[in-house]
């Protein structure tokens, strides 16, 4: 049986540091929707540019990033944070296969848009 009279050690909700993160995650989940939706209303025709897609070229990966983050620090994880790392090994290698995909299915228009956006937000 599970004792309720006492707070899980884990996760303190009265904690403002744990808040902090649940904010983090919520902002991560929310940017992610909305790249999500930024990438389903283009054409396939064409590279996504709008939305999101205006100040990086992979907003959902980031955002992901920022989910993961939000999660691994609010339930105080190391291994939760190492195995986020990890993974961003293998999405950066990801990305640059993506990329080169991108660029040998719209040419010059991507070329162009990888000139002006950086891959990941404006301080990447």
């Amino acid at each position: 049986m599970v004792r309720t009279d006492r707070p899980c050690p884990f996760i303190t909700l009265g904690r403002l540091f744990f808040w902090k993160c649940l904010i983090l995650f919520a902002l991560g989940l929310v940017g992610f929707v909305v790249a999500l939706f930024n990438f389903r209303n283009t054409p396939l025709d064409r590279p996504v540019t709008k939305g999101l897609y205006r100040v990086s070229r992979n907003p959902q990966q980031f955002m992901l990033l920022v989910v993961g983050l939000g999660i691994s620090v609010a339930i105080g994880s190391w291994l939760a944070l190492l195995m986020l790392l990890l993974g961003l090994v293998f999405t950066y290698r990801k990305l640059l296969a993506e990329e080169a995909s991108c660029l040998r299915q719209y040419g010059d228009a991507y070329r162009a848009y990888m000139e002006r956006v950086p891959r990941y937000f404006l301080f990447f």
